[in-house]
């Protein structure tokens, strides 16, 4: 056996002990150090590979076929600064908790800091963005085949528990790189490492009785940020048992309208954001569920209120303020069932119904005012693009949602949906963002890799500059099979800036802005993609259905006025205040 032939030997059985531990999808971009890593990946009957040149896209598709399917998904590359560029997908994944398994391959370490090509120092590479780091053991003796078998089943256990996130296997190879054996699937032996991975996590039994003698009858509010997809609704009824409105983030999954069982508020950021009708109706206690809010009223509500309670055992820091007079560290699903099952003891101790009226008749007038302004419009307002795509996907659909104005506006104009009439997880709607680092560096291929792992229709909504960041995921994506559909609000550059304090410095438009001359109708046609464009509000439906039926990657650029748009937001919340104050 040549050299060439054991590090492909070794390659072969981290491979076989991923997916013996359930990887079925690796993506890998080309390079010579990573050749017996790429032919193992590719030889392996179990895993779908995707192959990418930009080593960057390559780990936000695995990034987004890991948020879609839940399941750890492997990303490969050669050495060098190849392994660098995957830091920024590292950082998501690690601030998502997303499992992600990050193969770099790498020159012997006796080479290292001795100036040779290709070579930089990849210890420990991502820091404390990765959950564990692996340094396996050059390929030089036969046994060395069991310890990189083994590696694996620690690896994935890694990457999905207790919380779950990116894993970096660092792989050297010695020289020759190419084997002489012949091609081969088959698998190469059978290694136990006697230990058997139990899913999930254990949740000890909440202090519910703690909790709600404390804040049972209190004046509450619920805010849900993003959670991973619900697998019942008994968050929502703990708002019921309560008598809290629910404000539900999309991304927790739980927008929904489930009449028995709970109904998230329609016009919640209207209504906190409100400051007259908030100062009426301001909470006693905020309990937090899931990652830190996203928009700043939420954010406003959570940080002005007397007690703040956070509900998590998922995220870094959901309280990064440190105002939380109590973190219950239990998953929020548990905790609100046992809640639940428990509700007789404590129906005499919650709140007057009241409360929950008011939040919910107000919700009901802020919801109808806004509806019927924005049916009114018909030049495109990005307000009224989120709400229609969201209330055009069906079941089972995902929206892979833009982390910069989409993503808030989502919050803003999303309608509740009603939850299917036999309750499936998988049948919601699945909201994706990449909001673990907010950044807007590879959202197409998030978008792409979220497609890949969706059985149903995949629609990404993301502003023009998030759009032309990740251009070169497109040129890569007609060779990919995947449909996907991108809703791109032409917007004229970063408008989100607009909207803070920078809009008033002088150099705005040239540092903040950042206006782009790119034509979007070209860079489609070069990547092979079809496009349409949607210059009147009431065509987007027609053309979201036109580029679902046609397949493949679709592009759909909705032209938006910027100064218009900051007009009507400023419009609607005026309309609102005045609804409110009329009732």
């Amino acid at each position: 056996m040549t050299d060439g032939d054991l590090s492909l030997t070794c390659a072969r059985a981290l491979v076989e002990g991923l997916a013996d531990d359930g990887v079925r999808h690796a993506c890998v971009s080309p390079g010579s150090r990573s050749t017996p890593i790429a032919l193992a990946l590719a030889r392996n009957e179990q895993i779908t590979l995707h192959v990418h040149l930009d080593e960057r896209s390559a780990a936000f598709f695995g990034l987004g076929l890991a948020k879609a399917t839940g399941e750890p998904v492997a990303v490969a590359c050669t050495s060098g600064t190849a392994a660098a560029e995957f830091f920024p997908a590292i950082v998501e994944a690690s601030q998502s908790r997303t499992p992600l398994v990050v193969l770099t391959a790498d020159r012997p370490p006796e080479v290292r800091g001795t100036g040779a090509n290709q070579t930089i120092d990849q210890s420990e590479l991502y820091g404390r963005y990765a959950r564990a780091y692996f340094d396996l053991p050059v390929p030089r003796e036969p046994g060395d085949v069991a310890a990189w078998f083994m590696a694996a089943a620690e690896v994935v256990l890694d990457a999905k528990a207790p919380v779950p996130g990116p894993v970096h296997i660092n792989c050297p190879f010695d020289e020759p790189l190419t084997p002489t054996e012949p091609r081969s699937s088959e698998r190469l032996s059978s290694y136990d490492d006697g230990e058997e991975w139990v899913e999930g996590r254990t949740v000890g039994t909440p202090d519910v009785d703690a909790f709600m003698g404390r804040h049972a009858g209190r004046r509450g509010v619920i805010t849900l940020g993003g959670m991973p997809p619900p697998q019942t609704l008994s968050i929502l009824s703990l708002g019921t048992l309560l008598g809290w409105p629910v404000l539900a983030e999309p991304s927790s999954g739980l927008r929904l309208e489930a009449s028995d069982a709970g109904r998230a508020l329609g016009a919640g950021q209207f209504l906190i954001g409100d400051e007259v009708w908030q100062a009426r109706h301001g909470p006693d206690v905020v309990l937090q569920i899931g990652a830190t809010p996203t928009t700043r009223s939420t954010q406003e509500l959570v940080a002005n209120v007397d007690t703040l309670i956070v509900l998590d055992d998922l995220h870094l820091d959901p309280d990064p303020a440190g105002r939380a007079a109590q973190r219950i560290e239990l998953q929020p699903e548990r905790f609100a069932a046992t809640t639940w099952d428990q509700r007789e003891r404590f129906q005499a101790t919650t709140v007057d119904g009241s409360w929950l009226e008011e939040w919910r008749a107000a919700d009901l007038i802020a919801r109808a005012t806004v509806d019927r302004e924005l049916d009114r419009w018909e030049e495109p307002f990005e307000g009224r693009v989120a709400r229609d795509v969201a209330s055009f996907l069906p079941h089972g659909a995902t929206l892979v949602i833009g982390s910069s104005t989409p993503v808030r506006d989502l919050d803003v104009f999303m309608a509740p949906r009603r939850p299917p009439r036999i309750w499936n997880a998988p049948d919601l709607l699945r909201v994706i963002g990449n909001r673990g680092a907010s950044g807007i560096d590879g959202l197409v291929s998030t978008a792409l890799g979220a497609a890949m792992g969706s059985n149903g229709p995949t629609v990404a909504l993301l502003g023009d500059l998030s759009f032309l960041y990740d251009a070169g995921a497109l040129l890569w994506s007609s060779r990919l099979g995947v449909d996907v559909v991108f809703v791109v609000l032409a917007n004229g550059g970063g408008q989100i800036f607009s909207m803070l304090e920078q809009a008033t410095l002088p150099e705005f438009e040239e540092l903040f802005l950042t206006p782009h001359p790119a034509s979007i109708s070209k860079v489609c046609d070069a990547a092979e993609a079809g496009y349409r464009s949607v210059t009147r509000a009431g065509e987007l439906t027609s053309a979201l259905e036109r580029a679902i039926r046609d397949g493949g990657v679709q592009v759909i650029e909705v032209a938006i006025d910027a100064e218009r748009d900051r007009a009507r937001r400023a419009e609607l919340r005026e309309l609102v205040h005045d609804a409110l104050a009329s009732h």
